[in-house]
C-alpha cells in the first residue's frame, strides 16, 4: 500500500519533531526538517531527509513565524505538515494558511479548531452535549466586579482562567475575595502577553481532584473510539511532571462513563484526529469536563504503550482522508504505562531552567523501557525555548511493576554537563512516594509535598 502522503514537514523541534520524523521513515513517507539558528544541530535536523533553516532563535521569528514555516513546506513539495505540540498546532489560522497553499494540517479542521481553542465557548458547547460542568461562566468575564459577582455566587475558591489558555498556562487559583483582585490583574495580562488575547472566566475550584484526561482518536467518515485515560495529577502549578495509563483506583463505571463523555463532545464538535477530553474527578467520584486539546499531547506515549497503536501514524492516516478502520469494541488496554518528564531545570530553586551542554546523556534501557528526546551526548540544551530534555516511558503488566520500571530507569538515567541540573531526583520522590503507590495523589500533591502555594 502507498503512504498517504509523499512527503511531510515536521514543524516543530527537540523530541516530539523526531518522534514524528521516526513515524514518517516507518511509513514510507518522506521529511522536511525545520530549524532555528539555535537548532542548527539538533537530532531531528540530522535525521530529516531534508532540513530548511526558518529564523533566528526566537521562536516567534521562526517556529511561530507562519510565512516562513509555509514557505519551508512549499520549497520542499511537502503534502502535509504535521504540528506536533505547542508552538502552531493549536493555531486556525495556520491551519486555514495551509489550506489555502494546498497543503494539508495534520489535526483538526480550522473552524473546528477555533472554536476548542476558545476554552469558554467550548465549555458551553460541552454542556450542551450533555457533559457535565463546573459551576461558572457561560462567557468571558469582562471587568473584575463582574469577576467578583460571579465568585460570590458561586463559591469560593475559584479558578481564573485564559480563556485562549493552554499547556498548563494562565490557570490561577482565588481562595476568597481578598485574593481574587490580584488574580484576576495577573491572570488576564499573563493571557494577554502570552496567548494575545487577555480575555479570562471562571470556574468553582475541586479541591482534592484528580486530573484525568481521555484520549480520542476521529476521523472524516463519522467514526470515533477512545483510547482510555490517562492520570496527570502528578503537576506542579499546572505544570505535568508524570502521567500514567490507565488511571489507578478508577472505578469501572467511572472509566466507562469517561470513554462515553469524551466521545459524545468529539461528536458535538465534529472533531476529526487526535485530541484529548481533559476531566477532573473529585474525591466522591464526581466528573466533570475541563478542556479539550486538539492536538497530539506530550504525554501520549503512555496510551500507545497500553494499546499497541501508533497515535502520529492515525493522526497522518485520518488528515488523509483515511477511515479509521476499527470501532470501540477493537481497542484494548493492556498492562500500565508511567511517563516521567526529565527537565532540565532545577527543583530546589524554583524550576530554573538550567540549559547547557549534555557532556554525559546516558538513557536507560531495558524491557518495557521508551525513551523520547531530541538531544544526544554532545548536544547543547538551548536556553530559548522549553526545558524537556527527555520522556522516559516505561509499561508493565501491572502498575506496581510499572512503578518500579520507571524508578529503576530513573536510577540508570545519567544528565551531566556544566550547569545542567534535571528533574531526576524529584521524579523519583515521587515516584517513591506511599501516596503514589497507593494512587491517592491529587492535583495537588507536588506543590503540598513541596511547600508551595498555587
Amino acid at each position: 500500500m502507498s503512504p498517504p502522503f509523499s512527503k511531510v514537514l515536521i514543524a516543530n523541534r527537540g523530541e516530539i519533531a523526531l518522534r514524528i520524523a521516526r513515524t514518517c521513515r516507518e511509513m514510507g513517507i518522506a521529511t522536511a526538517a525545520v530549524y532555528s539558528t539555535a537548532d542548527r544541530d539538533s537530532q531531528v535536523v540530522k535525521y530529516a531527509d531534508e532540513a530548511i533553516h526558518i529564523g533566528p532563535p526566537p521562536a516567534r521569528s521562526s517556529y511561530l513565524y507562519v510565512p516562513n514555516v509555509v514557505e519551508a513546506a512549499l520549497r520542499s513539495g511537502a503534502e502535509a505538515i504535521h504540528p506536533g505540540y505547542g508552538f502552531l498546532s493549536e493555531d486556525p489560522d495556520f491551519a486555514q494558511v495551509c489550506a489555502e497553499n494546498g497543503i494539508t494540517f495534520i489535526g483538526p479542521r480550522p473552524e473546528v479548531m477555533e472554536c476548542v481553542g476558545d476554552k469558554a465557548r467550548v465549555r458551553s458547547l460541552m454542556a450542551s452535549a450533555g457533559l457535565p460542568v463546573l459551576p461558572g461562566t457561560d462567557g468571558s468575564v469582562p471587568t473584575l466586579a463582574d469577576a467578583e459577582e460571579i465568585a460570590e455566587r458561586i463559591g469560593y475558591p475559584v479558578v481564573v482562567k485564559a480563556v485562549a489558555g493552554g499547556g498548563g498556562r494562565g490557570i490561577e487559583l482565588a481562595r476568597e475575595r481578598g485574593e481574587l483582585k490580584e488574580v484576576f490583574r495577573r491572570t488576564t495580562a499573563l493571557a494577554r502577553q502570552v496567548f494575545g488575547n487577555g480575555e479570562v472566566y471562571l470556574e468553582r475550584y475541586v479541591t482534592g481532584a484528580r486530573h484525568v484526561e481521555v484520549q480520542l482518536l476521529c476521523d472524516e467518515h463519522g467514526s470515533a473510539v477512545h483510547l482510555g485515560e490517562r492520570d496527570c495529577s502528578l503537576q506542579r502549578r499546572n505544570q505535568k511532571l508524570v502521567e500514567e495509563a490507565p488511571s489507578p483506583r478508577l472505578p469501572a463505571r467511572l472509566r466507562s462513563k469517561l470513554g462515553e463523555y469524551a466521545v459524545a463532545g468529539a461528536r458535538a464538535l465534529g472533531y476529526s484526529g487526535a485530541g484529548t477530553m481533559e476531566f477532573l474527578v473529585d474525591p466522591e467520584g464526581r466528573i466533570t469536563f475541563m478542556e479539550i486539546n486538539g492536538r497530539i499531547q506530550v504525554e501520549h506515549p503512555v496510551t500507545e504503550m497500553v494499546t499497541g497503536l501508533d497515535l502520529v501514524k492515525e493522526q497522518i492516516r485520518v488528515a488523509a482522508g483515511q477511515p479509521l478502520g476499527y470501532g470501540q469494541s477493537d481497542v484494548h488496554i493492556s498492562g500500565a504505562a508511567i511517563e516521567c518528564r526529565i527537565n532540565a531545570e532545577d527543583p530546589s530553586a524554583g524550576f530554573r531552567p538550567t540549559p547547557g551542554r549534555l557532556e554525559l546523556f546516558r538513557p536507560p534501557g531495558g524491557p518495557g523501557t521508551r525513551i523520547d528526546s531530541g538531544f544526544a551526548q554532545g548536544d547543547a540544551i538551548p536556553p530559548n525555548y522549553d526545558s524537556l530534555v527527555a520522556k522516559l516511558i516505561v509499561w508493565a503488566p501491572t502498575r506496581e511493576e510499572a512503578i518500579q520500571r520507571a524508578l529503576r530507569g530513573l536510577g540508570e538515567f545519567a544528565v551531566e554537563g556544566p550547569g545542567v541540573a534535571t528533574t531526576i531526583p524529584l521524579l523519583r520522590r515521587l515516584i517513591s512516594h506511599p501516596a503514589f503507590h497507593k494512587g491517592e495523589h491529587t492535583t495537588r500533591f507536588v506543590d503540598e509535598l513541596m511547600g508551595e502555594q498555587p
